[in-house]
Formats: structure tokens, C-alpha cells, sequence
């Protein structure tokens, strides 16, 4: 059937937000069935979406919603930063971080289970492109807490304080946003990860030709500059370098119960595209 018209694909457009070809594709095989297009659409969008889900997703967006003093931070992924700017991306983060801030007690996947992951696959179609909900965490309500989202969308930092202000909580999310810290103190860094830097560092010091007991002083030295400039507690406080962040907290009576940083695509390994192959690949299939 050939005779379908602008008004009638521009319908189907709108209903399921897919592709202009798509969707006048849809209704030539329906005969113009509306209802009977929209069903097949969903059939195979199904299976497109699955297809893109393969795809590296390592850009996107971070999303941060304050509720009675509980904060809520998700993380969601997609392949582009032009679709991360996207008005359809962005109300899907939003609508997703409100379902995660209704429903604070329910995992992830319980949350893509009940509804979450239908729109994520009709985003996919309307988009083009793999989006991944990767993660949540949220604080605890009853600490004193703080949240800073970097202008750009892609780090946020949320912290939960004992004693302390709100704002001091503020500031240390900025920081910790800033500076990337590993844990809170030296104490919570995981030893295999210290007992790594201290091999690396018995390999730097080998040919130096220094006695081993000076050795073994420039080695405990160099591990103790690194859980200094890796752990939050033993960090230069950005918005004033000559204070630590432990003096801040003393100087507050405060401690840092935890904090969560997110950075978009942060771990992803981003896969590398042929696209020619790509290009032939759908011009073959």
C-alpha cells in the first residue's frame, strides 16, 4: 500500500516517537491499520533495541534530587554527547531519578522492572543509540547531608556527615567532586591496592644505588605522600589549600560517615567502531 499519508506517519511518529521511515513502513504493511502498525512497531523495536544494546555507552548524564535532606544520584549512559543534550535523554534521566527518589527502598533492577526499562527501550528507538541506566546510590536521611553537581552534568559527588552543617556538607561534595578521592581516610584504602604502589615503588628504587635501609625509608615515604593525596580526610581543601580537609571537620566538630562520586563512562571501556565495516554491514543485512 502506498498511499499513506504525511499526516498519518506524522501520527505514528508522535505515538511511538520512532523514525519517519519506520514508521511509514509500519503502516504500508498494516494497510494503514494505526493499531496494527503500532503493534508490529513494538514487535520490532524490541529487537532493535537488544541490537544497540551492545554498543559503548560511556557518555551521558549525572542527575541529583534532594528530599528531605536524602539525596538521590543516578548515573545514565549514552554513546554521544549530542544525544545527552537531547530534550528526550534528559526528560528520561529526570523521570528515571524521580522513580529511584519515590521508591528509595527498591534495588536497580527492581526499579527497571517496573516500568523503567519499557521507556529505556522506547528511548533507544526514538534516539538511536544504546542508553544504560548504570547506577544509584542515594544518602541516608537521618545524617546531615550535602550534594554538588558540576555544571557540565557529568560528575556529581553526594555526602553524608555526622555533625557538621549542611554547607560544610556542600563543601565537601565539591571537593570530593574536584579531587577524585579514593575513601575517606588513609584506614579504608584497600591494602592490596597500597601493597601494589609499594611494588612499583621497590621497582623505581632498585638502581638507585642507595642503602636498602634508605630504600625501604623512600619507598614507606612515597606510600605515605600517596594515601595522603588519596584519601579525603588527608586532602588540601580546595577552596583553601592551606587547610586540611580533617582540620575543616575538627574545626566543625563533623566527620564524614561516607560520600558516593559518580563520573560519567568513568570505568567504561569504549568500543572502538569500524565504521565502514558498519556502513557495509547494513548495506548487506
Amino acid at each position: 500500500m502506498s498511499n499513506i499519508s504525511a499526516a498519518q506517519v506524522k501520527e505514528l511518529r508522535e505515538k511511538t516517537g520512532l523514525g519517519l521511515m519506520d514508521c511509514k513502513k509500519a503502516l504500508e504493511d498494516a494497510e494503514g491499520n494505526m493499531d496494527k502498525a503500532i503493534e508490529e512497531l513494538r514487535k520490532t523495536s524490541g529487537v532493535k533495541a537488544s541490537k544497540k544494546s551492545g554498543r559503548s555507552a560511556a557518555d551521558g548524564l549525572i542527575a541529583i534530587k534532594n528530599i528531605d535532606d536524602q539525596i538521590f544520584m543516578i548515573e545514565v549512559n549514552c554513546e554521544t554527547d549530542f544525544v545527552a543534550r537531547d530534550d528526550s535523554f534528559v526528560e528520561f534521566t529526570s523521570q528515571t531519578l524521580k522513580s529511584f527518589s519515590e521508591n528509595p527502598e527498591k534495588t536497580l533492577q527492581e526499579l527497571m522492572d517496573d516500568g523503567i526499562e519499557d521507556n529505556r527501550e522506547k528511548i533507544v528507538q526514538k534516539l538511536g543509540e544504546n542508553i544504560v541506566v548504570r547506577r544509584v546510590a542515594k544518602t541516608e536521611s537521618s545524617t546531615i547531608t550535602g550534594s554538588y553537581l558540576h555544571s557540565n552534568n557529568k560528575i556529581g559527588c553526594i555526602v553524608s556527615l555526622e555533625g557538621g552543617s549542611h554547607d560544610l556538607a556542600i563543601d565537601i561534595a565539591m571537593h570530593a567532586a574536584a579531587t577524585d578521592p579514593l575513601a575517606v581516610s588513609p584506614a579504608d584504602i584497600p591494602s592490596e591496592l597500597v601493597e601494589k604502589e609499594r611494588e612499583i615503588y621497590k621497582a623505581q628504587s632498585e638502581d638507585s644505588g642507595k642503602p636498602p635501609e634508605i630504600i625501604e625509608k623512600m619507598i614507606e615515604g612515597k606510600v605515605s605522600k600517596f594515601l595522603a593525596e588519596v584519601s579525603l580526610t588527608e586532602q588540601d581543601f580546595v577552596k583553601d589549600p592551606n587547610t586540611k580537609i580533617n582540620q575543616l571537620l575538627k574545626e566543625n566538630s563533623a566527620s564524614i560517615l561516607n560520600f558516593t562520586r559518580f563520573e560519567v563512562g568513568e570505568g567504561i571501556e569504549v568500543e572502538k567502531v569500524d565504521f565502514a565495516a558498519e556502513v557495509m554491514s547494513q548495506i548487506e543485512g
